[in-house]
């Protein structure tokens, strides 16, 4: 399905680069059948091009005018200007992708001024390691095929879920935002690991192959997390004098109230766009 698509990268970053890799590593497209364009950091661009084969370009317009899909991944802030920059240079072939954290379709649709098909993503930085919750939703104009197109694309790094967009401020909040949520939790293990008299080396395989194995297990049981972490628990014994502590500490109602608040930042970020118009 996209054998003979050139997929051209508004924007560098790490999240550009993620799903550059995973691309590259998936063999979903050649190498040269992408092409990154930065404005801030030419530096960036031929680490690009020498770590995975792929042609970048400091001019964004050319870059676009080669694409059959155009991945938007500047920072929030400036796609406005990025859109302004190349609209005239699109054509209405083209497919708009955007991995961008609050904006609606509707939003970069009437940037771009025409019946362009825009896709919307919230992918996670997991994607670096190849294991992003990807979800995706379609704007007013992209076709199922187009939806399908992106879901190929996003597959290669991670998992992907089809939403309605008004769920993706939800999910921003859970998935987006999720692994700073397991990293936080991860750095206070650390701290007790090291006032326990562990070293740094010791406690980072501990957790880190503690953290993989739970992910395993909720991947391959049917069972809740309620009920896994019960089965970790003996009456009077270490882990529920631990859970005890964080239910004493009301850690789940905060996790929740963080995951919330999260949701909402993303939905007033949209509404500053919103509102634009």
């Amino acid at each position: 399905m996209l054998q003979n698509k050139t997929i051209t990268f508004l924007g560098a970053g790490s999240m550009a680069e993620a799903i550059i890799g995973g691309l590259v590593r998936q063999e979903v497209v050649e190498p040269r059948q992408i092409i990154a364009t930065n404005l801030s950091s030419q530096e960036k661009l031929h680490y690009l091009e020498n770590t995975y084969g792929i042609r970048t370009n400091s001019n964004r317009i050319e870059a676009v005018r080669q694409g059959d899909i155009v991945i938007l991944a500047m920072k929030p802030k400036h796609v406005k200007e990025a859109i302004d920059d190349i609209k005239h240079a699109t054509n209405a072939n083209q497919l708009f992708v955007s991995v961008l954290a609050g904006i609606p379709t509707f939003y970069i649709e009437d940037l771009l001024g025409s019946k362009a098909g825009v896709i919307r993503t919230m992918p996670n930085t997991s994607a670096k390691v190849g294991e992003s919750a990807t979800a995706i939703t379609k704007g007013m104009h992209a076709t199922d095929k187009q939806l399908k197109e992106v879901e190929q694309l996003f597959s290669a790094v991670g998992t992907v879920t089809i939403v309605k967009e008004d769920k993706l401020d939800a999910v921003t909040g859970l998935a987006g935002s999720g692994p700073a949520y397991f990293y936080y939790l991860v750095e206070a293990m650390e701290q007790a690991a090291h006032e326990a008299g562990l070293t740094p080396e010791e406690a980072s395989a501990l957790i880190t192959q503690t953290v993989v194995g739970v992910g395993k297990r909720l991947q391959t049981t049917s069972k809740s997390s309620k009920e896994l972490y019960e089965e970790v628990m003996s009456p009077n014994g270490t882990t529920e004098a631990g859970i005890n502590v964080l239910r004493e500490r009301k850690s789940q109602e905060a996790m929740c109230s963080a995951v919330k608040r999260a949701m909402s930042r993303s939905k007033e970020l949209g509404e500053v766009f919103t509102k634009t118009q």
